[in-house]
């Protein structure tokens, strides 16, 4: 099947096939490098509309490269146009909540602190463990979606979960 959703990708119906297998799989790995403030569904867009417009250029075998190299690209352009805008922009947070003030801190400092931790793991691990975590996908998806053995994505998934486990207490309580 793999074959024949990747022969012939000029074709309107296969290209909506190729979109529907890899567009929110795309998306959620550049939310997970990036985070979602530079839209990354938006660079995902960006990158079919480039393959569409240059079907006839990109070998079969080469779709999924091509679709994850261009919408990489296309974000780490949003971060340094976006680090040009801050430099001249400043950002105002809302100043408002129905949450209790303790709340709120509490939340904020243990979403700084996962955060930080989450930063620490390495991109691969990183990765692996948002595409099992967050998007709920198997081990043998997440292998498929990166690339790698299900071995290789079991041992990412299991050493970032350890090495969450390790730096935030609270996901240690029994």
């Amino acid at each position: 099947m793999t074959k024949s959703l990747h022969d012939n990708i000029c074709d309107k119906l296969r290209f909506s096939k190729l979109y529907e297998k890899y567009a929110q799989t795309l998306s959620n790995i550049l939310l997970y490098k990036y985070g979602d403030i530079l839209n990354p569904s938006d660079k995902v867009q960006e990158a079919f509309i480039k393959l569409w417009e240059n079907c006839a250029k990109v070998k079969p075998e080469a779709v999924k490269t091509y679709l994850h190299t261009t919408a990489n690209n296309m974000m780490l352009n949003e971060v340094k146009h976006q680090k040009v805008k801050f430099k001249y922009q400043q950002v105002k947070p809302k100043d408002y909540t129905n949450e209790s003030p303790e709340f709120v801190m509490r939340k904020k400092e243990f979403s700084n602190r996962f955060e930080h931790v989450l930063s620490k793991l390495k991109e691969e691990e990183r990765v692996a463990f948002l595409l099992s975590k967050v998007d709920g996908k198997t081990h043998k998806e997440v292998a498929e979606t990166l690339g790698i053995t299900k071995k290789v994505a079991e041992h990412r998934i299991y050493a970032a979960m350890k090495y969450l486990k390790n730096n935030l207490e609270e996901l240690n309580k029994k």
